[in-house]
């Protein structure tokens, strides 16, 4: 456990509370009164409450339209189903810049519903909730549909017998049996939306902000650090209390249950009515999914004179159209992101191997604090941690401001969560006696992890990388501090282009997130190829 708590202190820890301190820092002596002050400032409190509200709708508008996919997916057995799987997945592994791209080339002023009938929704506040659903989608359908497709038939089809109705059974059986998975949805729902950066930095404009977005403006235009500390500081404390919330719904379910193999849940739909609602699903899926993603293809090939890869042709030379976003051409970023991430995918499979090795090997509070520190990366301020590089590793030994090694450090920090998530249900799994047998044959402790663990493990391990490989390579927030300007990442480029004003830079940004988006689609199609737990949970 060393090895991830060092990684954790010295690259999460030291530079979110020095940036922290130098805010709430003033002589020497610590400004605690400055929270109180930056909190009591209406702009904040429009910023805090629109955090809040937008979460909580993105979360009631996210529940309600998964929902009934995930029950379709725990119930319903039908062709392509796996492939679907895999296609609602997608946003998930997707960088939110994409995201927010796509939903700018849908609903922005410009945009398909605005050429096509004259429709235009209120990008600030629609287009954003969509994009969270959009993008949360999968958390529900993975997290409910997986237990939904593990809970035994026979419980609900008792009560039926008992002369309970279809809805009654399942309001009393299924129902409280799924409420930690739903709330366990929920919270994650609400923490990736209530942190939400690239999104609501792309749509919102400059009258939206959530905390994160805020705190990217406190610190890298406004320079007033004291803001920034204190609203890390709160983003912090929320993100706390909906882990430890999530840790302890996550606690029940496992414990509440006995569960059975999915393919004895799942059957063919059976008269209109469940032919209907499968249908309803389908549609409404494809259409919230591909719909923005097909506007994003259509917009990064429809040029000035006509449908074609100009745009993409473009980002090939420095300073196309007279452009001087770059001091390299886009395509660049695409080998630049490629790089960072598979360096970052290495970081994160060594430290979130450990960390889930030791995790499986100990118990007690000590460990579920770790195993809590380790989820932290997800919700606390991206741009916190890629600005807190910058003012704290630039000094001998660890002087990397200039080093390439910075960028994927940061993107390890979010892809070690995904590792640890994958690993350890298979690590639990693994019979201690086999450990045991191989350590009285004379194995020593790595000897006995590659021949005993590793082999069992294996699929497990190339899952959490690919996860860890498409995270890594759609990180943003602190990316936009430490990637160099000849040095661009993927969503760092995308994120430059459409700070631009000109047709040329909107459509070379369509360009680069359409390849990006391909990037990680294939990436994860490849995962569902050779993933062996077909419960549905991530």
């Amino acid at each position: 456990m060393a090895v991830p708590v060092a990684f954790f202190a010295l690259f999460f820890a030291y530079p979110v509370t020095a940036i922290v301190g130098r805010g709430l820092k003033a002589g020497g002596d610590w400004q605690f009164g400055r929270i109180g002050d930056v909190l009591a400032r209406p702009d904040i409190l429009d910023v805090l409450w629109f955090t809040t509200w937008q979460a909580l709708a993105s979360t009631a508008l996210t529940l309600l339209i998964a929902l009934p996919g995930a029950y379709v997916f725990a119930r319903f057995d039908f062709p392509g189903k796996q492939v679907l799987r895999a296609v609602v997945t997608v946003p998930f592994v997707l960088p939110t810049v994409v995201v927010g791209t796509a939903f700018l080339a849908l609903l922005g002023r410009g945009g398909l519903l605005d050429e096509l009938w004259g429709v235009r929704l209120d990008t600030t506040v629609w287009a954003i909730l969509l994009a969270h659903v959009f993008f949360n989608y999968a958390v529900v359908v993975r997290t409910v549909g997986g237990l939904w497709s593990q809970l035994d038939l026979r419980q609900e089809e008792a009560a039926r017998v008992l002369g309970a109705g279809r809805f009654a059974a399942f309001r009393r059986v299924t129902l409280p049996a799924l409420a930690p998975a739903v709330a366990a949805a929920a919270l994650m729902v609400f923490l990736f939306t209530f942190t939400s950066f690239g999104v609501v930095q792309i749509l919102g404009g400059p009258a939206y902000s959530t905390l994160e977005v805020e705190v990217y403006r406190q610190t890298a235009q406004l320079l007033d650090l004291p803001t920034a500390a204190v609203l890390t500081l709160v983003q912090f404390a929320a993100v706390g209390g909906i882990l430890a919330v999530h840790a302890a719904t996550v606690r029940r379910r496992e414990r509440a249950l006995k569960l059975v193999d999915p393919a004895q849940t799942s059957r063919r739909p059976r008269g209109a009515g469940q032919w209907a609602l499968l249908g309803g699903v389908l549609l409404t899926a494809l259409l919230l999914i591909l719909l923005p993603l097909g506007v994003l293809v259509e917009r990064s090939l429809d040029g000035a004179g006509g449908y074609g890869f100009g745009y993409y042709e473009a980002l090939q030379s420095v300073g196309a159209g007279g452009s001087s976003t770059f001091l390299v051409p886009p395509l660049e970023a695409v080998g630049n992101s490629l790089r960072y991430a598979l360096v970052a995918t290495l970081i994160a499979l060594v430290i979130g191997g450990l960390a889930a090795a030791a995790l499986t090997r100990r118990a007690g509070r000590l460990v579920r604090g770790f195993d809590a520190l380790l989820m932290l990366p997800l919700g606390v301020s991206a741009v916190t941690v890629g600005f807190g590089f910058l003012i704290t590793l630039d000094k001998p030994p660890l002087d990397l401001r200039t080093s390439w090694i910075l960028v994927p450090l940061a993107q390890a920090l979010v892809g070690v969560p995904f590792v640890v998530r994958t690993m350890l249900p298979v690590l639990r799994a693994v019979d201690d006696r086999l450990r045991e047998a191989a350590a009285v044959l004379g194995a020593s402790p790595l000897r006995a992890w590659r021949e005993v663990d590793l082999p069992l493990v294996r699929r497990a391990v190339l899952v959490a990388a690919g996860f860890a490989f498409a995270v890594s390579l759609g990180e943003f927030g602190a990316t936009v501090f430490i990637a160099r300007p000849d040095n661009p990442t993927l969503p760092v480029a995308v994120a430059r282009l459409l700070g631009r004003s000109g047709e040329l830079n909107y459509g070379q940004a369509m360009a680069l997130s359409t390849i990006l988006m391909l990037v990680c689609a294939v990436s994860l199609l490849l995962l569902e190829r050779i993933r062996t737990d077909r419960s549905g949970e991530f």
